[in-house]
């Protein structure tokens, strides 16, 4: 399908103790999961896309070539009004081209999605989201907990690794 990537990654970028744990979670704890455990390739905005690169047609360009997107809900990435460029590409080319599922992963309890933008709260009504409640489980790192199983449910068939 010419696709590189089974996912494009969206998460807040900015530096607060909770983004934090979400960056551990985007960098340490998603690629173990999904790639080394799982076999999946997923863009990750700082990890794939290089200092120097036109950041916007980079992000444009990544998702294209991804299958799936995976937003991360956080009150981070409700608030904030920066850094929500590829947010916004990713809603329009799901929403209006119709052409990329989107993978909801609320982070957080978000309570009331009143503040979250009208596409986001058409995509949580469409299909829900994964709450990420791992940190009542002994091993958040097992891909057979049920979070993770949720997600694999959602993104596109691997070729494993034998």
């Amino acid at each position: 399908d010419g696709k590189i990537y089974d996912a494009y990654v969206i998460y807040p970028k900015n530096h607060t103790s909770e983004a934090n744990f979400v960056e551990y979670f985007v960098y340490q704890v998603m690629p173990d999961i999904l790639e080394n455990k799982c076999g999946y390739k997923l863009c990750i905005y700082g990890r794939d896309i290089y200092p120097g690169e036109d950041a916007v047609s980079a992000i444009e360009k990544r998702m294209q070539k991804s299958r799936r997107l995976i937003i991360l809900l956080t009150h981070q990435l409700i608030n904030s009004k920066e850094d929500a460029y590829d947010q916004h590409i990713a809603l329009y080319n799901a929403l209006i081209q119709n052409d990329t599922k989107v993978i909801l992963l609320e982070m957080e309890t978000i309570g009331t999605y009143g503040k979250l933008q009208e596409s986001l709260r058409f995509l949580i009504k469409q299909q829900g989201t994964i709450k990420w409640k791992e940190e009542h489980t002994v091993h958040p790192q097992s891909p057979n907990s049920k979070f993770w199983k949720q997600v694999r449910y959602h993104m596109p068939l691997t070729h494993r690794p034998s």
